[in-house]
């Protein structure tokens, strides 16, 4: 192809080879070219003598008159691409046909009454279902070089026909929220095509036995436990089998272990009340010898050596380039503690702070007994002493104290929280880390109710994930609903015989709705770019054009 320049235009005759470059310019020929700015102007004609009448197939060579038209193409060198079409009115002239004129239309390059190329059609319009108006305006502009606005991106969209659903054999039903808390739509799926086959505003069941009635045929509906969706399917498809999704039985169990955690929340610190009553004794018994260690402590002599011991550790870890911060956390202590340790040069400086203070001698086994029982406010133990018949200062029970809070032990680790606790349980076996499992292990030793749930949801674990078929289910929920302590079983168990079939068939049909779930997400991510900006036929729209 012949090419020369002059004055900012470009002079390019027709040529063959321009086919090949730029196929839908195949049929023209390029007359000549401008450019000016970000626009680049091409002034083409049909290189054909004639065309055939849309209305009969005659060829014509006659030409009635001449026009121009402009279409915009896609951009080309990051500039927008105008064709200067010299288009042809041929007449007809077949005493049969209905027309007496007609336009041509270079194949690939124009339609009727048409502003754009097919091919930016085309590319608009699958930039339009991707990203919706706005943003595909902006694409459009800054990349493809095509001036568009959002207004036409969605008209392009809302004029895509639906496509027809067709028989569908096995239909994926779910929710999605379009307005969190006030409105639902549902999405409709064809299972074995993968693709999204309608939309319906709300989640009622009336609506949803519609649409089955519209479109009979469907032999296996995949749905959540929720109740509408299988009102719907008994009413309008009851020939159909309904099978629950394995995720949401899975959610739905691990909802009732985190209810039965929670109910056991005084068992995750140790202090579980979940035994006879040789347990409450033995409780009472441990209790009783912690008190008794921890008043021992409190001798001058255990005393001194814990404060000496916590001296050297402290000033280890400051040698080995620990800061005060981190020194506190590696020995549980607070910082206002592990600073008193970190100023003193000695421990002999910390217990020089300690006061003879005869006066107080009578009062010093209860003041002892009463901070191993927990009471370690110092001005609430004056005025407790003081209410007795002590008649010294608070400086004198102060200085008495404050070497008890010195070697106080270190904070007990934090007992794992109901969430924490719940994940290790619905996990499989094999899954948790050592730390975990021996967590999990320390949980359950201490808890025998937690023991048996963990028993429990390990077995429905089984039946799940290998599908073992009615036989294991019903023995499994026999077994957790005859558990009286566990009543959180009970419910879920109650709730599974109130679906069986569906939850039966969803442990034994390949069938599941995590196709469902996943075009939802990307349901969601469509209406969140659209949100508060469109209308539920322009999302239902794009949902079904991707």
């Amino acid at each position: 192809m012949s090419v020369s320049q002059a004055g900012g235009s470009l002079s390019c005759p027709g040529d063959p080879g321009l086919g090949e470059l730029l196929p839908w310019l195949a049929g023209v020929v390029v007359e000549r070219t401008a450019i000016a700015g970000d626009t680049v102007r091409c002034w083409v004609r049909s290189r054909a003598d004639g065309a055939c009448c849309p209305g009969c197939g005659t060829w014509s060579r006659e030409v009635h008159e001449t026009y121009g038209r402009r279409l915009a193409d896609a951009g080309i060198g990051g500039r927008r691409l105008v064709l200067h079409l010299r288009s042809r009115r041929l007449a007809c002239r077949n005493p049969l046909c209905g027309k007496r004129t007609f336009a041509e239309q270079p194949q690939g390059l124009a339609e009727p009454r048409a502003r754009k190329t097919p091919g930016l059609s085309r590319m608009l319009l699958a930039v339009a279902a991707a990203l919706g108006g706005r943003p595909g305006s902006r694409l459009a502009r800054e990349v493809l070089a095509a001036e568009v606005s959002r207004h036409l991106l969605i008209r392009l969209v809302m004029a895509v026909p639906d496509p027809p659903p067709g028989l569908v054999r096995v239909l994926g039903v779910d929710d999605f929220s379009l307005r969190r808390g006030t409105s639902y739509a549902t999405i409709l799926v064809d299972m074995e095509a993968g693709v999204p086959v309608d939309v319906l505003p709300g989640r009622e069941a009336a609506t949803l036995a519609e649409w089955l009635r519209d479109h009979p045929g469907t032999r296996v509906i995949c749905r959540d436990r929720a109740g509408a969706y299988a009102e719907a399917a008994c009413a309008a498809a009851p020939d159909a089998v309904q099978v629950a999704d394995r995720w949401h039985l899975w959610h739905n169990l691990c909802e009732h272990v985190r209810d039965a955690v929670a109910r056991h929340r005084d068992c995750l610190d140790g202090h579980c009340s979940c035994g006879g009553p040789e347990d409450q004794a033995g409780r009472a018994g441990r209790e009783e010898r912690e008190r008794q260690e921890a008043a021992a402590a409190l001798e001058p002599a255990a005393l001194e050596a814990a404060i000496r011991a916590r001296h050297a550790e402290v000033a280890r870890l400051r040698d080995a380039g620990l800061d005060l911060p981190a020194a506190a956390a590696k020995l549980r202590l607070s910082q206002q503690v592990t600073g008193q340790y970190w100023r003193a040069g000695s421990a002999d400086a910390l217990l020089g702070r300690r006061c003879p203070a005869p006066g107080l001698d009578p009062w010093k086994p209860w003041l002892r007994a009463r901070w191993a029982a927990g009471d370690t406010r110092i001005r609430a133990l004056h005025a407790a002493v003081t209410e007795a018949g002590y008649a010294g200062t608070y400086e004198t029970v102060r200085r008495y104290l404050t070497p008890f809070r010195l070697a106080a032990p270190p904070a007990p680790p934090a007992p794992p929280a109901v969430r924490q606790v719940t994940s290790w349980i619905t996990r499989p076996p094999g899954k948790p880390g050592s730390d975990q499992a021996e967590a999990l292990a320390a949980v359950t030793a201490r808890c025998p109710r937690l023991a048996a749930l963990r028993g429990h949801v390990t077995a429905f674990a089984k039946i799940l994930t290998g599908r073992e078929g009615t036989g294991a289910l019903q023995a499994w929920l026999a077994t957790a609903a005859g558990d009286p302590a566990l009543p959180e079983l009970a419910s879920f168990a109650h709730g599974i015989r109130l679906d069986y079939d569906a939850v039966a068939a969803g442990l034994t049909l390949p069938w599941n709705s995590g196709l469902v779930e996943g075009l939802n997400t990307r349901t969601k991510l469509i209406k969140r770019q659209m949100y508060g900006r469109a209308t539920f036929a322009t999302l239902r729209k794009r949902i079904l054009t991707r």
